[in-house]
This record gives structure tokens, sequence and C-alpha cells, in this order.
């Protein structure tokens, strides 16, 4: 199933930051965000996976096909890790989290309390809904804040994974993950800014 954006334009708090944007992301693939900070990764990660309207353009992927995954873990707090995984399972249709649990090495912290997590199995977590949702595509922002090394290599594999049973991801990430992927520099897309019409007669 592919994702396909066409002349995107997107905006932040109202302001147009981004236009233009048109990429096709195909199973089996994954493409990397890159660009300055504020340049609008995260704007345009939201207005796909419909967050947010965007201003012109569209995109072409069912909404059911995708999963969002950011700055936020999602968690219940006064749940265990094990009954965490089941409750996104089921918000999902789905069942199963045997693998979510092992692919992210959280299986000896299955009955903890998320509160009781530190920042980076918090982390583990959060990216551990990513495989109950079944989802094939996979959009990310900045997926890794918090984690180790050990720990990115572990998601790293899991995106792999996700990418050899023909599912996809967009990330936006500024570290390699340690697999093969394209790259969408979005400063060609910056919106330019507006000229103000007749700004000098206004001090005539």
């Amino acid at each position: 199933m592919d994702l396909t954006v066409q002349d995107l334009a997107c905006a932040r708090g109202g302001l147009p930051v981004l236009e233009g944007v048109g990429f096709t992301l195909r199973p089996g693939r994954a493409l990397m965000l890159r660009g300055p900070n504020g340049i609008g990764k995260t704007t345009l990660l939201r207005t796909l996976a419909g967050l947010q309207p965007a201003l012109a353009g569209s995109v072409s992927a069912p909404p059911e096909a995708m999963a969002y995954a950011a700055h936020a873990d999602g968690l219940k707090a006064t749940l265990s890790v094990e009954e965490n995984l089941r409750f996104w399972a089921r918000i999902f249709g789905q069942t199963g989290i045997g693998q979510a649990l092992d692919e992210f090495d959280l299986a000896d912290l299955a009955h903890r309390p998320a509160q009781n997590l530190s920042a980076g199995q918090k982390r583990r977590l959060g990216l551990a809904r990513l495989l109950v949702t079944r989802r094939l595509i996979w959009v990310l922002d900045e997926p890794t804040v918090s984690l180790d090394a050990a720990s990115v290599a572990l998601f790293g594999q899991a995106v792999a994974r996700h990418l050899r049973a023909g599912g996809a991801a967009l990330i936006a990430t500024h570290i390699h993950l340690g697999f093969e992927a394209e790259e969408l520099d979005l400063t060609p897309f910056r919106t330019r800014p507006r000229a103000m019409d007749r700004f000098d007669e206004a001090f005539a």
C-alpha cells in the first residue's frame, strides 16, 4: 500500500511553513525527513497523520493504514507495561502483545506500572505500541528521544523487520538507524515569505 503525497502545503499556528511537498512511499521502504530545526517536519507528519488539515494538495493512503508516534509516549501511568499494550491492542482491534514485549526488551518489565519506568523504558513502551497496531505505514517524529544506544539499535531492528514484512516508515530523525532508507530534504519546500502589498505606502 503506497503513501502518495502531491503538492501538499501545511501550516503551523496558522502560518504556512511548507508548500509543494510531494513523494511516494512504497511498501518495504523507509523515507527519512531531513532539514533544519523548525522547518516543519513535525507539522508535515501531523498533517499526514490526519491530526491537522492541509492547506492544499492531497494525501493518498487510507487513514487506517497509518500509525503515528510522536514525542508523547501515550501511556496510562497506573497501568502495567502489559496492560498498556493490551489497551492499545484493543483500540486497534488486535490481541497479541508478545512480539512487542520481545522486540523492545520489555518482557521482564511486563508487570511494572508505567509510572515506575525510566524515561528510556517509557519510550520503548511507547514505540512498542506500533507493533500492536498492525498498521502498515509508521509515521514517526523523532522516535529515538530518551533512548540509549542499545535501545536505538532495538528500535532500528524493529523498523527493519517491519520493512521486510512489507510495511513502510516515514521518519523525522537526525540519526542513522542502521537500515537502508531514502531521504527527503524539506528545505526546497519551505514557504517563501509573501511580500506585503503596498507596504511602503503605509508610511507615506
